[in-house]
């Protein structure tokens, strides 16, 4: 049976969970995950436990936090102003903004809500975790 290799396009089904068994994310009730392998459109640690795989293996990887989305940063959290919010946005805690800073465009989640100043963390919302994956090899195109 043939192994999927680097330069391969390969189609996998996962289950990405957290160390507490929660999911975050899974391709089970749809399509299945097509990338190249080696050509970093996934985090490595996924890319580097389907390269070797035949089709119908399945595989669960651990991808550590610092090898996944990196550590939660402190510095990618800020207090603004309710002020400085637009009329028409009631900030609420885990709500999911845009922001535009520089020029750049990204994703912050509101954190905190109080009467003045709202704290929002500009991390992505799987930082500082753990991240198990669940890989099945559907195909190699």
């Amino acid at each position: 049976m043939e192994h999927a290799k680097p330069g391969d396009t390969v189609r996998v089904h996962y289950t990405g969970t957290l160390r507490d068994g929660s999911v975050f994310d899974s391709s089970r009730s749809g399509e299945p995950l097509e990338f190249v392998l080696g050509k970093g459109q996934v985090i490595s640690g996924v890319n580097d436990t389907v390269t070797g795989m035949q089709v119908g293996e399945e595989r669960t990887v651990t991808v550590a936090a610092e090898d996944a989305y990196g550590p939660h940063r402190n510095d990618l959290t800020m207090a603004i102003g309710r002020d400085r919010f637009p009329d028409n946005i009631e900030p609420t805690v885990g709500q999911q903004l845009q922001m535009t800073r520089a020029g750049q465009v990204f994703r912050v989640t509101v954190q905190e809500v109080a009467d003045d100043t709202v704290v929002l963390d500009a991390n992505h919302p799987l930082a500082g975790e753990d991240l198990i994956f669940s890989l099945e090899l559907v195909e190699i195109c």
